[in-house]
């Protein structure tokens, strides 16, 4: 094709050659390679904002499954604290007020892991907090798993020795009283016999003859005998472990000595008239942790149901202690 080109001239009605220059066509050249570029550089915006490339789209579809999994697993680490919650209700619950054991306080249940620094390596990403979150989850459930592995290690070590517990927790009336007819004073406020006041009666006073048998309630090691010189005349005392103390007092005739170990059942001494009393009787009490308790609850043993509230109804009228 020829490189030479005419203008039609309306004027003379002929053909003149076109004379190009080179700075024309230099011009011409470049303005055609300018538009090329700002059309290519347009293209390149739209194409770089609106579309993404192959390995944009896969690198995207692995953060939107790696969103979709971690979703997940929160969720399953939402299911796991409930399991565990109602595990540690249980614990607490059920499985430590069968060995009276005290619950776990809450302070060491929700204890978390220290350290101000310990997730700042997982900041400044995209997802950054959705991950930290789950670390969170996690470190927290892990360390109420490590509480509650040790307090079921507590419980399964009280429950290996829960047949020795169940023997020697105070579970049996000291003395004979099958009719129940020979409970004088029960536990509580009752009027002092001597000074005619109101006073916190600490135990419960079984009336009887004098040398009336009087058994051990549970199993046990003596670590007190002989006068007592506030009121109780001689007296026994028997520590069952698990934090439980029996005190017999004004008795005629004690027959074990301290540091003798008794089963329960055991005649331990004889009911008498010693010490601050208005008449032969055995004051009982039943004390854990060095606080006095109401006996009359320990007594499962050896009453029935109707008879226990049958008790509860006595206890509750006002009454004259016999000490």
């Amino acid at each position: 094709m020829s490189k030479v080109k005419y203008r039609f001239n309306k004027h003379s009605l002929t053909f003149d050659r076109i004379q190009t220059t080179f700075k024309k066509r230099m011009l011409l050249f470049l303005s055609h390679i300018s538009t090329g570029v700002v059309f290519a550089a347009v293209i390149l915006v739209i194409v770089y904002n609106f579309a993404d490339s192959p390995k944009e789209k896969a690198q995207k579809r692995e953060i939107a499954q790696l969103q979709l999994q971690y979703q997940i697993l929160n969720d399953q680490l939402g299911k796991f604290t409930m399991v565990l919650k109602d595990l540690q209700e249980r614990d607490d619950n059920i499985y430590r007020v069968i060995f009276e054991a005290e619950p776990i306080p809450s302070p060491i249940r929700e204890a978390g892991i220290g350290g101000i620094d310990r997730y700042e390596r997982l900041k400044g990403y995209t997802n950054s907090e959705i991950i930290i979150e789950t670390h969170k989850k996690m470190d927290k459930i892990m360390g109420q798993l490590y509480v509650q592995s040790k307090s079921l290690d507590e419980v399964f070590a009280m429950a290996k020795n829960k047949e020795n517990m169940l023997a020697s927790i105070p579970a049996i009336q000291p003395v004979s009283n099958k009719d129940l007819t020979r409970i004088g004073s029960y536990f509580g406020t009752r009027m002092d016999p001597f000074y005619k006041v109101k006073k916190f009666h600490e135990g419960v006073d079984f009336t009887a003859p004098v040398g009336t048998e009087i058994y051990a309630s549970g199993n046990g090691v003596v670590i007190k005998t002989g006068r007592n010189f506030g009121g109780y005349g001689n007296q026994v005392i028997i520590d069952h472990g698990y934090t439980y103390t029996t005190l017999y007092a004004h008795l005629s005739k004690i027959l074990v000595r301290p540091g003798e170990k008794v089963k329960r059942g055991q005649i331990i001494g004889l009911v008498g008239n010693t010490g601050k009393s208005t008449a032969p009787h055995l004051h009982y009490e039943v004390r854990k942790n060095q606080r006095p308790i109401n006996p009359i609850y320990f007594f499962y043993n050896d009453i029935t149901p109707e008879q226990f509230e049958l008790m509860l109804e006595l206890s509750a009228r006002p009454s004259q202690s016999m000490d």
